[in-house]
């Protein structure tokens, strides 16, 4: 099983909208653009977003930029703050998949997934991309092959 998961790129600060409204920046569109270079080839099966439009936004850039056909499929379940728990349960049977989300759940899940409970959150700068691989998903141990941060 192989995962990548990607931090949206840099956003607006909160100002006068509300959390879930907040766009890319254009620094941000360059990021995800710097970090998309690295899934070229990568035999993705789905990309799984957050509803958060920052989050739309990096995933479209990425589709995009890859080529990638299938639509985007939007998931509650990816907000900042989603259970881990539900988030692995709802990774069951997948695999080749991009999720693009946020921290604090972004670090967490990779934290999670690699070490289990009770470990230190992963640093994940604005449109970090992670890949995990293992031959099944099992908490605390999937094998984080490369971070790479624009």
């Amino acid at each position: 099983m192989k995962l990548w998961v990607l931090r949206h790129g840099e956003a607006v600060p909160h100002g006068s909208k509300v959390d879930p409204e907040r766009e890319l920046t254009e620094h941000g569109r360059k990021e995800v653009l710097s970090s998309a270079a690295h899934l070229i080839g990568k035999p993705l099966t789905a990309i799984y977003a957050s509803p958060y439009l920052r989050a739309q936004q990096t995933a479209q850039i990425v589709r995009e930029a890859l080529g990638f056909e299938p639509e985007i499929l939007t998931v509650e379940w990816l907000t900042p703050e989603s259970d881990l728990d539900y988030v692995v349960k709802q990774l069951d049977n997948l695999s080749n998949v991009l999720l693009v989300s946020h921290n604090p759940l972004v670090g967490n899940l990779l934290s999670y997934l690699q070490h289990g409970a009770g470990h230190p959150p992963e640093r994940v700068s604005t449109a970090g991309l992670a890949e995990l691989e293992s031959p099944e998903l099992l908490i605390g141990s999937m094998t984080l092959n490369s971070l790479k941060h624009p």
